[in-house]
């Protein structure tokens, strides 16, 4: 069993079944909150014209999406913070620094949906800026998971599936850094269709909190539930045809919370396969990008990211997501195997 200072408790078997209780629960309720608040949240965002602008060179098919509300990330990082702060932080004070991420990346998505409307001048925030303050967050974030106690939780450690656990010193700031910028940037590159970004996400925070569960960590076990119910709310409003869209809000804050929770039960070798449908997609850009440069104008897929390959080739919007997610959950469960050995 992995020990993550702070993060980690001691429990006795009846203690945990019980906490696993409560935060099925709790996954319940944010369900419900997430439900009861986005209809109001979707009439406020139609009411002040935050509609999504579609990108030109995107697939034909999704220029009838265009002024279709966005933003919709709120309902997830304001159900979440609620739940967290209320259910989750008594005795628990590591529980702050998933919930900060969430909230500073949710932000900072907030600001580039907001320029980036039907209407609007702007195109969203420029690239590096984004990354730049992304780059930020995921720094404090690294240092918070490294740092000792009573400074942070203590953790440099990488856990190999048959080998054991490793001590790897400072480097695991980098990496942790490396990892978080490149879940949220996944997340962000995956949401291009409806219920895409938000159902894989609910898959893979449901491996991580089993994998929690199963370390006794049960701080990190509540989160990633209420997470997992929360999305499910926003799904509600995200089936297709849309009625809102997540945004930046919403991916970029997912993306690297996933990633700090992956860090905080130790198995964040293993992100990449149960994040498997975003690496999928975000290694797609970027092999489509290079090959581009390299032969001098080919492609290897027909578009980028991923789901546009398959919508060009006939596959149904609700095809993709469909399949999309039985990889997703299938991921999952390798991944969740894989912690168990």
């Amino acid at each position: 069993m992995i020990t993550v200072a702070i993060a980690s408790t001691s429990v006795m078997p009846s203690d945990a079944n019980e906490n696993m209780a409560v935060s099925l629960a709790l996954a319940a309720l944010s369900f419900v909150v997430t439900v009861i608040l986005g209809r109001p949240l979707i009439t406020a965002l139609r009411q002040r014209g935050i509609g999504k602008k579609i990108r030109l060179e995107g697939p034909e098919s999704h220029l009838s999406k265009t002024g279709t509300p966005t933003m919709g990330g709120l309902m997830v990082t304001l159900t979440v913070l609620v739940i967290t702060l209320i259910f989750n932080t008594y005795g628990r004070l590591s529980m702050l620094l998933p919930i900060t991420v969430l909230i500073a990346a949710s932000i900072l998505g907030a600001i580039d949906d907001r320029m980036n409307l039907v209407g609007g001048s702007a195109s969203g925030l420029a690239g590096r800026f984004k990354m730049l303050w992304l780059g930020l967050f995921a720094l404090l974030a690294s240092v918070v998971l490294f740092a000792p106690d009573p400074f942070g939780l203590g953790l440099h450690h990488m856990y190999f599936p048959f080998l054991g656990r490793y001590d790897i010193g400072l480097i695991y700031i980098p990496i942790a850094m490396f990892a978080i910028i490149g879940s949220a940037n996944a997340v962000n590159l995956t949401d291009g269709l409806d219920t895409l970004a938000g159902g894989t996400a609910a898959i893979a925070f449901l491996a991580y909190g089993i994998i929690a569960y199963k370390q006794g960590q049960l701080g990190v076990v509540t989160f990633c539930f209420t997470m997992c119910g929360a999305l499910l709310g926003f799904l509600w409003f995200n089936a297709h045809p849309a009625q809102v869209f997540m945004g930046d809000t919403g991916s970029l804050a997912i993306g690297a919370s996933l990633a700090v929770a992956a860090f905080m039960t130790g198995q964040w070798l293993l992100l990449p396969i149960v994040g498997f449908v975003f690496i999928a997609e975000a290694g797609s850009v970027m092999l489509q990008v290079a090959y581009f440069k390299l032969s001098k104008g080919k492609r290897i897929f027909r578009m980028t990211p991923l789901h546009h390959h398959f919508e060009l080739i006939g596959w149904s919007e609700t095809q993709i997501t469909l399949r999309f997610w039985l990889i997703g959950m299938m991921a999952g469960l390798l991944g969740v195997a894989l912690a168990l050995l």
